[in-house]
């Protein structure tokens, strides 16, 4: 397209009209089942520190000064689940540094929405009819995380060494470039390059049981001997399309979950980020039992529209905004 052509949307006027339709589709959804719409703000003191987000600073640069875009509304969602509202979800415009490719923007819708007395088994079905329901596809099957590895890499993610983890990463990495790889960056790297292509052999998929170390904000019990996180991502023709957490609501643990993803982010060579003391204080003042969910909404379309890059969906991608 020519300089001239540049002002033009991405995406057809089919495709934004459809946009359209799916907010309308989301919104109904979420008023039959009397789950609150709300609104938080993009703007924060504090955000992510999980190691494989980056997320984009505001302000003059000075710690003390310093916003963030949010990668995500769940912390000040869940101050809102603290204040006693209630079930909720937003419909939120999120951003993360870095992230461009045929099915990352770095900034992108993503609906997020937590549900009082459910767990992550309900939340699942509760997704399935959702995004089921939009896309007129069949309700997802189950794989656990461990099952998947096995089918599809061959090796047991919870067993294997960390040298054989970062030896089955070979097809991608150099050994120099393997030598310096974490356990959870290895078993991302796989996931993403190995296992993900594959799943789109099983249709709609849900993961669960992922390990204790990947669980974030999710509550780790111990199943067959194993600590798994109460996390589960939904896949679609290979694509991921939500992460979903019966979520911890204990203050202590968050803040130490906290403290080990800033040590990891040191070992890897990034910043720390400042916690997110609001947050804690919300979870000390009590957060009910709850499952919550983010989920992709321009992947999402994707998929309704059955189109493989990102812009096809977007008015203005970065390369355009």
């Amino acid at each position: 397209m020519s300089d001239s052509d540049h002002w033009q949307p991405s995406a057809s006027l089919a495709a934004l009209k459809s946009r359209a339709q799916q907010l309308a589709w989301v919104r109904g959804f979420f008023a039959s089942r009397n789950v609150l719409e709300v609104e938080t703000p993009i703007l924060g003191r504090c955000s992510v520190t999980d190691l494989n987000i980056d997320s984009v600073p505001v302000g003059p640069g000075g710690d003390e000064d310093r916003l963030w875009l949010q990668t995500s509304p769940e912390y000040p969602m869940k101050r809102l689940l603290a204040a006693g509202l209630g079930d909720v979800y937003q419909i939120a415009r999120v951003f993360r540094s870095g992230e461009r490719g045929a099915r990352h923007n770095p900034e992108f819708s993503l609906l997020e929405w937590y549900r009082t007395g459910f767990d992550d088994a309900d939340l699942m079905g509760e997704v399935a009819d959702l995004v089921c329901g939009w896309l007129d596809c069949p309700r997802p099957v189950t794989v656990t995380y461990r099952d998947a590895f096995i089918r599809f890499a061959g090796i047991d993610p919870f067993s294997a060494s960390d040298e054989e983890l970062r030896a089955m990463c070979q097809p991608w990495m150099d050994a120099a470039q393997r030598s310096g790889l974490l356990r959870d960056e290895c078993l991302d790297l796989l996931m993403s390059l190995q296992i993900e292509p594959e799943l789109a052999s099983l249709g709609p998929v849900f993961v669960t049981g992922y390990p204790a170390s990947q669980a974030a904000l999710a509550r780790v019990t111990e199943v067959n001997g194993r600590l798994q996180a109460h996390r589960f991502e939904l896949y679609i023709e290979g694509l991921e399309l939500c992460n979903g957490y019966w979520e911890l609501t204990d203050p202590a643990e968050q803040r130490a979950r906290f403290e080990a993803d800033n040590r990891a982010r040191r070992e890897a060579g990034k910043s720390e980020m400042p916690f997110d003391e609001a947050l804690l204080s919300a979870m000390e003042s009590g957060i009910p039992e709850c499952a919550g969910v983010a989920l992709g909404l321009d992947r999402l379309l994707m998929l309704k529209l059955g189109v493989d890059d990102i812009s096809e969906v977007l008015a203005f991608p970065d390369e355009r905004a």
